[in-house]
């Protein structure tokens, strides 16, 4: 086979794939989801296996211990989650009659400084912002709602992923093995390469990440609960679920806690204490734990990442954002090798310098 036939097969295995997870979408989720629960646990199934435990039983053992954290977790957090919730749901009136009172209190400033035509104008661009605003918030109620009925069985969505996470862990030896066999022989060598180097920055973003997304969401819950702040562990936890998109989880906590520090507070100290605890929390983060506890193992950049985790949600909803760190993965490896074999053609240098011999 010809390289461009090579190319082009490839080309087209790759369009069907893409087009079958269009299609098939709204059922792969568990799949997905058992897939990277078994990614997580492999390197304790690992573990396992060398202390002489059979592979079935370690898998079994590892998935049984992921569900116990599971349920930990549930128990100790989601009845402060309820309680806190249901407060902020009985603060939302209080909160849209703060605002509703600081905006017309802003009305009446613009009304006595402006002129009414420029007044009407500036009526007309909040008028045009809001529109726009509600016109968002209903796309994404839209896209939560479809979500959620791809979801229809949340039954069958628990028992499924449990059972996907533990045939792959106890499975994966052969499913690699099989996988290695449908390699072209030619390739074979520099294609295991490639994907020893998707595993290691897939491995290494994951766990990495976790890691900073506990510390994150730890650090906001107890700072914000030692300013005060209403709310604090919800809006920790909050931010730490985000954080895995960079950024993200900053800017969306600091707006809504300088929201609900005006409102519960009302003085300017306050709020500049909750602005520094961001403050802080993001340079701690960006300077120290992503550097080490990610770039070092990762060589994905930040801005590939949000790209990859918008579009591929955008094409393939909450399954692409599943689906998006292992494909940015994918492409910047591939992109990395492509450009290695760039700089060692003559498409780069034609006329390479000549290496002197010793005699």
């Amino acid at each position: 086979m010809t390289a461009t036939r090579q190319t082009l097969f490839w080309l087209a295995a790759l369009a069907v794939f893409f087009l079958m997870l269009h299609l098939l979408s709204g059922m792969l989720l568990p799949f997905v989801a058992g897939f990277g629960i078994a990614y997580i646990l492999s390197p304790l199934v690992l573990f396992l296996t060398r202390w002489r435990v059979p592979r079935g039983i370690a898998s079994l053992l590892a998935l049984l211990f992921f569900l116990l954290m599971v349920a930990l977790v549930i128990v100790l957090f989601v009845p402060m989650i309820e309680l806190q919730g249901a407060q902020l749901a009985h603060s939302a009136p209080a909160a849209v009659a703060y605002v509703r009172e600081q905006a017309q209190h802003l009305l009446d400033i613009a009304q006595q400084e402006l002129p009414p035509e420029e007044m009407q104008k500036a009526r007309d661009m909040v008028g045009g912002w809001t529109g726009s605003a509600l016109t968002w918030g209903g796309s994404v109620a839209q896209s939560i709602l479809s979500s959620g009925l791809a979801l229809a069985n949340i039954v069958t969505l628990l028992l499924i992923t449990p059972l996907v996470a533990f045939f792959v862990l106890r499975d994966w030896p052969v499913i690699g093995k099989k996988i290695d066999s449908w390699l072209p022989r030619d390739h074979a060598d520099t294609i295991r390469q490639q994907l020893r180097l998707v595993d290691q920055t897939i491995a290494g973003y994951i766990h990495g990440q976790a890691l900073v997304s506990l510390i994150v969401g730890t650090y906001y819950a107890i700072a914000l609960s030692i300013a005060g702040l209403n709310f604090a562990v919800m809006l920790g936890i909050i931010v730490g679920i985000i954080s895995f998109v960079p950024y993200a989880g900053e800017i969306i906590g600091v707006l809504i806690a300088v929201s609900l520090a005006a409102m519960q507070f009302g003085t300017w100290g306050k709020i500049t204490a909750v602005v520094l605890i961001f403050l802080a929390g993001h340079l701690t983060s960006a300077n120290f734990l992503q550097p080490k506890l990610i770039g070092e193992r990762v060589h994905l950049h930040e801005v590939w990442i949000i790209f990859a985790l918008l579009a591929f949600g955008e094409l393939f909803g909450v399954l692409g954002v599943l689906l998006a760190l292992p494909a940015a993965a994918v492409i910047g490896v591939l992109v990395r090798f492509a450009l290695s074999r760039y700089l060692a053609s003559s498409l780069y240098d034609s006329h390479p310098p000549k290496t002197h011999r010793r005699n």
